[in-house]
């Protein structure tokens, strides 16, 4: 069994549960000497990871090699702060998530789910990816934003290039970097444009907002921006394709579903603490700190590991076992306290919709094994590509 852990190694990426056991077992409180970072994967210490935002503050972002983008507020907004700023924009930000107009909502996601469902349901194949998942969150992303239909695939292509890694290099890659540079350039031509001209949207209410008398700033609503259309997007894109995935693989599971429908949220949720799409969160810590026997100093970066903490034993009976049945109150999967994940329920919103529009579009659906390919990210768990097959039809009153 690997005796090391890199977030960059493809292996890992292939499966990081065996290797996430091992961190649990032998050295839960594990130091990466050549990268220069502790690891922590137990459940209760990445819970107080979350909580503890004194001692394990957001400054320097949420992924390891965050700080090479020079201020990584330029690219994830609140997630690089620490309170009082962090609570002032966050609530800026959070009146477009609220219950009620998340809820509302849903006509449109459903109606964007069956559009894309419609289109394949016919060819009895698909990838699942590239067809369903990927398109349904950027839509919804999307037409929150104004941003027009033509621009959303190059804008799907650059979100995806920003989250990969190349296999063992410890930096971001010369494309990612590229790709964030072009998104950041195509927001600020947008808040150019909305200032000029309003429309009316969610980019003209950040643009107005105030708080205590304060008001975003041009490079905050960009920021923003970035981290909508990277967070909203590939974190439900990935959700959608693991929980398809691992129903297949585990047809009781299936079955129970496929009986009954109104266990797809319950779906959702154990999807989210089996296999989630957000697996690492970076944090650094702003004191000295003893623990399993690890001297962790102030200035360290700390990596929470969240796809570990949801697999450990102290917290979730049997926990390799797929079980939509079981309680998963307790996932961290969202993260908990004040960073808690301000798209969580729109994430659930879209999984759920979409997952009733797949059972319906892509009956007696199969993976096809041959063409899988995982996402190489060292933040982000998933699929690039999941070919399924199914009984060919028409989907009903798709329009």
């Amino acid at each position: 069994m690997t005796r090391s852990f890199s977030p960059y190694a493809y292996e890992f990426h292939e499966d990081p549960y065996p290797i996430y056991r091992w961190l649990r077992e032998e050295a839960p409180a594990y130091w990466n000497e050549e990268l220069r970072f502790w690891a922590l994967s137990r459940y209760d210490d990445v819970l107080r990871g979350f909580q503890d935002w004194q001692t394990f503050s957001n400054r320097a972002g949420v992924s390891l090699e965050q700080s090479e983008f020079g201020d990584p507020e330029q690219t994830t907004f609140f997630l690089s702060m620490d309170p009082p700023r962090h609570d002032r924009l966050r609530a800026l930000v959070s009146r477009a998530f609220t219950g009620k107009r998340v809820e509302a909502l849903e006509p449109r996601i459903r109606e964007l789910a069956r559009r894309y469902a419609a289109r394949v349901a016919p060819d009895g194949a698909c990838d699942f990816i590239a067809d369903f998942s990927a398109r349904l969150p950027m839509d919804v992303i999307s037409e929150m934003l104004g941003v027009p239909e033509e621009e959303r695939d190059q804008l799907r292509t650059w979100a995806d290039l920003v989250v990969h890694r190349e296999d063992g290099m410890p930096h971001i890659p010369p494309q990612a970097l590229e790709a964030s540079a072009k998104l950041i350039q195509h927001f600020a031509r947008m808040v150019e444009e909305r200032r000029r001209q309003p429309r009316g949207g969610l980019v003209e209410a950040l643009l107005e907002a105030e708080v205590d008398g304060e008001r975003l700033s041009d490079r905050d609503v960009i920021s923003f921006l970035f981290l909508m259309i990277i967070a909203g997007n590939e974190t439900t894109t990935k959700l959608l394709g693991n929980a398809l995935y691992w129903i297949a693989k585990n047809p009781e599971q299936r079955a129970l579903v496929e009986r009954d429908p109104s266990l797809i949220p319950r779906w959702v949720e154990e999807t989210l603490r089996y296999d989630n799409s957000s697996q690492i969160l970076g944090r650094i810590l702003t004191r000295d700190l003893e623990l399993h026997g690890g001297k962790l100093r102030e200035g360290d970066r700390v990596l929470l590991l969240v796809g570990s903490a949801n697999r450990d034993e102290r917290a979730f009976p049997d926990p390799d076992r797929f079980d939509i049945l079981r309680d998963t109150s307790g996932h961290l999967s969202f993260g908990k306290g004040i960073h808690f994940c301000l798209g969580a329920r729109l994430a659930r919103l879209e999984a759920r919709v979409g997952l009733e529009t797949a059972l319906e579009a892509f009956p007696e659906f199969e993976i096809d094994e041959s063409g899988i390919r995982r996402v190489h990210s060292s933040n982000v768990r998933g699929f690039a590509s999941l070919p399924i097959r199914f009984r060919p039809g028409a989907l009903p009153d798709a329009g």
